[in-house]
């Protein structure tokens, strides 16, 4: 190795100068939670609606199932989190910036918010001679209830921890015996590498700094519990130590919702490195005979039981490793942890479903978890290789704000850490699927973390560039499944939550609002959200064909559009019969018929209206590019009236009026009234369906109102802005503000050359989620003016990777 190529490798494992980095002992200025409570004059339509949704809980409860929007048992941030482990679509546990393991996802759908004390990592320090000088849990927290024979209450004032996602790294200070440690977590989440991105583990490196003048012998033990926190789950579960090539370790076989989940933690011996492991111990107790043994010699028992009794209870067990580290030396000592859990079911168990890694790691008997912990632990380096690549290039882009650089990268962790799916086509569909699933496989992910929904395509559309961007393929696959829902019809009469109506769940030909509810069969029984005729909004089908175009510029594959016009086309043609008066505008009807789904749009809106006529513009550049000319031609006759008539009814000198109701409220200033000019922007179009000099007007109105007196613009764009001067509280959502929201009106504002703004617009949203509230790694779908947040861990921050697409192109232009 050269000396250039020694430098990349140090810089590779460096604590980065940018991140989501406090001390362990940090508690944050404010605490927020979820507990707003509607005002007077939002409650009319809030009534009927909370009696029906009583009645919809209380039938889904006696079904023994959990309903996909829970208002009754709502979640509240606990200020822990940081980065969460595990690659995409395999579930994931989330950690906290103190060392928790406190967030597990690995059943489909279903997130447990219990602290695992069981888990940790401990330090063992001894002389020479064989004394034991330093024996510690590296955890801040107290003494628990359990394993109160641990030493614990490590000094978090004496820690720090950097989080840039998907990596992390804590540091400890241990001024006797002299000695530091970090701890760099990886996790394989990689763009444009779809193997290693795919699986369920996760890497723990530690650095061993001997600073003192005195040669030390040193270990690290990671201990680990069965189950995914909180009451013991039923079931057997029996403990397997495993050697496989240079890896030693010990599985947890075990079932969760009845599906085999075998954890796996371990590690690799290399050079003057020695492995020892427990097979077994009881998380439960006081831990004294597991401490005094390991505080004695510095390692765990050495020759364990290969296999240990079958047990009902939560059992847990550990893998220590060993080194001597010289005065003024480094050492590393490497731990992975694996959890294999090959074939899911849903609740409603019409399918069982094989994980993507299954393609690499293909034994679907608990069998490959020692083969995965060792190959995370061959490969890493590589991963980190990677992961420093792709993101020293932003890191080192002097004109882009610090802060944005870690809001970036740890907004990414919902890809993984938002419900995600990622499953292998079986053999039956393969012969139907002549898509890019066949290779790629289907994936799926929540809307939120309390909203049960996969792939909720209102927000989907703003969630999405990230992906598009970073595992392109996935964009494809879900786009793929949307189209084939698109055909798909479903006539099962319900009633709407909101107004009592029955309607039926799918109708054909109509962008699904979600492909599922895990407690059902997502797939096959789309369209789980149940509070509107999501058939109805106006929103849906838009934003099919702008995403379709979008993904376009971005993968440049002709044969995408030429498999998607067909689709196009049925649901343009479907929106039509929206514009009843033919000006070529189509015109909501009056209930909350879009992503805001409590805010009402009678007549042609704003916001509805750009996504419309944007999405024309893009059905006209397709029909050209696949060689329709007939209906490129009629698409484009229907843009021009449609653009007269939304400067006609809607432009108002200065931005665009929220709808064209009767009502004063039409007047209100809306954070997204341009949604569409943002995708049109995005896909490279200038201002050639709305005028540049009002897009303009209406940026620096929104600017000047929703950002600049909202929170004195320290908090994003609240979503509706009255020209009088105040909030709009109309309804919930016309007060909160969104975080994809702003974020993707941030991006038109970057696009639009309006940089310092846009950046200011975004730069309120993370002070607050991240520094003032805590709500980091659960960022959560909306804000309030002051005290009150809105559906933790949500999927459409991912917008922000909208900002860097905006970003990418304005350099583009700037270098050309």
């Amino acid at each position: 190795m050269n000396d250039s190529e020694q430098e990349e490798t140090v810089a590779q494992k460096k604590v980065p100068k940018y991140g989501f980095k406090v001390r362990l002992d940090h508690k944050y200025p404010e605490k927020w939670t979820q507990g707003a409570r509607p005002r007077l004059r939002q409650l009319p339509p809030l009534i009927p609606l909370g009696i029906r949704y009583l009645f919809y809980y209380a039938q889904i409860r006696r079904e023994d199932r959990l309903p996909l929007m829970d208002y009754i048992n709502v979640k509240h941030g606990q200020q822990i989190y940081g980065a969460p482990i595990g690659g995409i679509g395999t579930g994931t546990i989330g950690r906290g910036f103190k060392g928790e393991f406190c967030r597990y996802s690995l059943v489909p759908g279903i997130y447990r918010y219990e602290t695992v004390m069981a888990n940790q990592f401990i330090l063992t320090i001894r002389d020479i001679q064989g004394n034991t000088i330093y024996h510690q849990v590296l955890s801040p927290y107290p003494k628990p209830k359990y394993l109160s024979s641990w030493k614990w209450g490590f000094d978090g004032s004496r820690a720090n921890y950097t989080a840039l996602y998907p990596r992390s790294w804590t540091e400890f200070s241990i001024d006797e015996p002299k000695v530091r440690l970090i701890c760099r977590q990886i996790s394989p989440v990689i763009p444009h590498n779809y193997r290693d991105s795919s699986l369920p583990c996760a890497v723990f490196v530690w650095e061993v700094i001997n600073e003192s003048d005195r040669d030390l012998d040193i270990s690290v033990t990671f201990t680990f519990q069965s189950g995914i926190g909180g009451k013991v789950m039923s079931g057997e579960k029996w403990n397997e130590c495993f050697e496989y090539k240079n890896t030693s370790g010990v599985m947890i076989h075990q079932k969760l919702k009845g599906m085999p989940c075998t954890y796996a933690i371990g590690s690799r011996a290399r050079e003057n490195v020695g492995i020892s492991r427990t097979l077994e111990f009881d998380p439960l107790g006081d831990g004294i005979e597991f401490w005094e043994s390991l505080g004695r010699t510095g390692k765990l028992e050495a020759e364990p039981r290969r296999e240990s009794p079958r047990r009902l209870k939560d059992i847990a067990c550990g893998v220590c490793a060993s080194i001597r580290v010289k005065a003024d030396e480094m050492q590393e000592l490497e731990f992975s942890i694996v959890w294999d859990m090959p074939k899911i079911q849903f609740a409603g168990k019409a399918q069982e479903y094989s994980r993507y890694y299954t393609k690499y790691f293909n034994n679907m008997d608990g069998t490959v978890a020692p083969e995965i912990c060792d190959d995370a632990l061959n490969t890493y380096r590589k991963w980190e290789t990677k992961i420093y690549s792709w993101q020293k290039i932003i890191l080192q882009d002097n004109d882009l704000p610090e802060w944005y650089k870690s809001a970036l990268f740890n907004e990414l962790y919902y890809v993984a850490d938002g419900g995600s799916i990622w499953l292998r086509i079986d053999e039956s569909e393969n012969l139907k699927c002549l898509d890019i699933r066949r290779e790629y496989g289907r994936f799926a992910y929540l809307e939120g973390h309390e909203y049960r929904m996969y792939n909720t395509y209102d927000v989907h559309f703003y969630a999405a560039f990230a992906l598009a961007q970073l595992w392109p393929h996935l964009q494809a696959s879900i786009q793929y499944e949307i189209r084939d829902t698109i055909q798909m019809e479903d006539n099962r009469e319900r009633s709407s939550l909101y107004d009592g109506s029955r309607h039926l769940r799918k109708l054909k030909g109509f962008v699904p609002h979600d492909v599922g509810d895990p407690e059902e069969e997502p797939f096959q029984m789309i369209n789980a959200y149940p509070i509107h005729d999501v058939s109805a909004w106006k929103d849906l089908n838009p934003k099919f064909v702008l995403s379709c175009y979008r993904d376009y510029c971005l993968f440049g594959d002709i044969q995408y559009l030429q498999d998607f016009w067909p689709s196009i086309k049925k649901t343009l043609d479907l929106c039509l019969v929206w514009d009843r008066d033919k000006d070529g505008l189509i015109e909501n009807s009056g209930f909350p018929d879009q992503t805001y789904d409590s805010w009402v749009m009678t007549g042609p809106s704003s916001y509805c209206g750009s996504l419309w006529l944007a999405s024309l513009r893009c059905a006209v550049q397709i029909g050209k590019l696949v060689g329709d000319n007939e209906n490129a031609a009629k698409y484009s006759q229907v843009l021009e009236n449609g653009k007269f008539a939304f400067q006609e009814k809607l432009w108002n000198g200065a931005y665009y009026n929220f709808d064209s109701s009767k009502s004063d409220h039409r007047k209100a200033i809306m954070s997204d009234q341009l949604c569409g000019q943002w995708y049109l922007r995005a896909c490279g179009f200038e201002h050639d369906v709305f005028p540049e000099e009002h897009v303009n007007s209406a940026l620096r109105t929104i600017f000047a109102n929703n950002v600049l007196k909202y929170k004195n613009g320290k908090q994003g764009a609240v979503n509706g802005f009255l020209p009088t001067g105040s909030i709009d509280y109309m309804t919930i959502m016309s007060e909160e503000m969104w975080v994809g929201v702003t974020y993707g009106l941030a991006a038109l504002m970057i696009h639009q050359g309006m940089v310092d703004e846009g950046f200011c617009t975004a730069e309120g949203v993370y002070r607050t989620v991240y520094e003032n509230i805590g709500m980091g790694f659960e960022t959560p779908e909306a804000l309030y003016e002051n005290n009150y947040y809105r559906a933790i861990g949500y999927m459409r921050p991912l917008a922000i990777w909208a900002i860097q697409h905006a970003w990418n192109m304005r350099k583009r232009v700037n270098e050309n």
